[in-house]
């Protein structure tokens, strides 16, 4: 698994794996980028006090992991678990833990393009945890918002609005920046820290496929000089439609844009994704949820 992962994005071809996973009579999705593994039920551990949702902890090999009552969280299915039961073991956010599934069906190469943005009249607001819909033969996958579950159970994992406060008084900026980032949540707060960090003109995009078209708008308008429009991009990495990686390379092979920054910001970045990123021309990667250092990033590129 970890082999293929090292060859989907590597020059931005708009491609994922995703695991799929059973819980009750519902089916679900997890971008293999975020699993290192998968194994069988086993008994945990349960911490006194902790949250509703987290099981206990066990030790599968030499690292204690969090296991994380997925059917429960998602108010699904008071199933049991039995011999298909399975603890898909994630790493993201710099953190590992492992969330409990009924069965894992299988894996599946897909494209971006496939991946539909959710309903927003059934997903909308900071609520949702659908990040995106992938239609399969006879059924729909749900692709989960998997940041969103972890920062719902343990909130110290998230993005930390003190980092920016921390940062002390700052000049107020006009100069715009343009986010594509899928997630409802993360877009909020997004939001919330670089108008407390001073930037006031941000425009929000929910995946890559919008963010290039709106590049593309204001490329093909010469009314006003492209650094008047856009800055600075900011950008996911898994999203529907197109992911970071791909806008990245649009961005840097066009003629025209290719001198716009471009920063990564996501919870996949390790090593092989930095290099990727490196080698599509990104002028920054930082992991969730470093919120410091983006603003620090941003400042040095654009101020």
């Amino acid at each position: 698994m970890n082999n293929d992962k090292g060859i989907l994005l590597e020059s931005g071809t708009n491609e994922l794996e995703i695991v799929e996973f059973r819980i009750g009579e519902n089916f679900f999705g997890i971008n293999v980028a975020k699993v290192r593994e998968i194994i069988p039920f086993m008994k945990t551990i349960r911490i006194p006090n902790s949250h509703p949702c987290i099981k206990g902890i066990f030790k599968p090999r030499d690292l204690v992991i969090t296991a994380v009552d997925l059917p429960k969280y998602l108010n699904l299915s008071d199933e049991d678990a039995d011999a298909g039961a399975r603890y898909i073991i994630s790493h993201f956010n710099k953190t590992t833990v492992g969330f409990l599934v009924h069965e894992v069906v299988g894996i599946h190469r897909i494209s971006w393009e496939n991946v539909e943005k959710p309903d927003e009249t059934i997903f909308s607001g900071q609520e949702g945890i659908a990040t995106g819909i992938v239609k399969m033969p006879e059924k729909l996958v749900v692709v989960l918002d998997f940041e969103k579950i972890l920062v719902d159970i343990s909130p110290n994992t998230g993005i930390q609005m003190s980092e920016v406060s921390k940062m002390g008084p700052r000049v107020r900026s006009e100069k715009p920046i343009l986010i594509a980032e899928d997630s409802k949540m993360l877009t909020h707060i997004l939001l919330e820290a670089l108008t407390t960090a001073g930037y006031t003109s941000v425009t929000i995009t929910s995946n890559g496929k919008e963010a290039w078209e709106a590049l593309e708008a204001y490329r093909e308008n010469e009314k006003l000089p492209l650094e008047e429009k856009v800055a600075l991009v900011i950008t996911d990495i898994e999203m529907p439609q197109m992911d970071g990686h791909s806008l990245t390379k649009k961005i840097k092979t066009d003629k025209v844009l290719s001198k716009l920054p471009v920063i990564i910001f996501s919870s996949l970045i390790d090593e092989q994704m930095h290099q990727k990123g490196v080698a599509l021309g990104a002028d920054d990667q930082i992991t969730k949820p470093e919120i410091g250092r983006l603003v620090s990033s941003i400042d040095r590129l654009i101020l």
